[in-house]
C-alpha cells in the first residue's frame, strides 16, 4: 500500500473514532436521562424505548469498533 492511501485510511480511522466518540456521549445522555427517570415510568413505553436506543447505539459503537480494527489491520 502506498503513502496516499495509508494517509487516507488513517483520515477515515480518525472519522470514525470521532462519530464513535459522539455516540458513546449521545449513548450515556441517554442512559443518565432514562436513570433520571421517576420510579413510576419503569417498564413504560418512553423508558423500554430508551433501553432500546442505548442498546441500538451500543451496536453502532461496536461496528465502529470492528471498523477501526480492520483499517489498523490494513494498515
Amino acid at each position: 500500500m502506498n503513502d496516499k492511501r495509508r494517509t487516507q485510511l488513517r483520515a477515515s480511522r480518525r472519522v470514525l473514532q470521532t462519530e464513535r466518540d459522539r455516540l458513546e456521549r449521545v449513548r450515556d445522555e441517554e442512559d443518565e436521562a432514562r436513570d433520571n427517570m421517576p420510579e413510576n415510568m419503569e417498564g413504560s413505553d418512553r423508558y423500554e424505548r430508551s433501553e432500546e436506543c442505548s442498546e441500538a447505539i451500543d451496536n453502532a459503537i461496536d461496528a465502529i469498533d470492528e471498523a477501526i480494527e480492520a483499517i489498523e489491520e490494513a494498515l
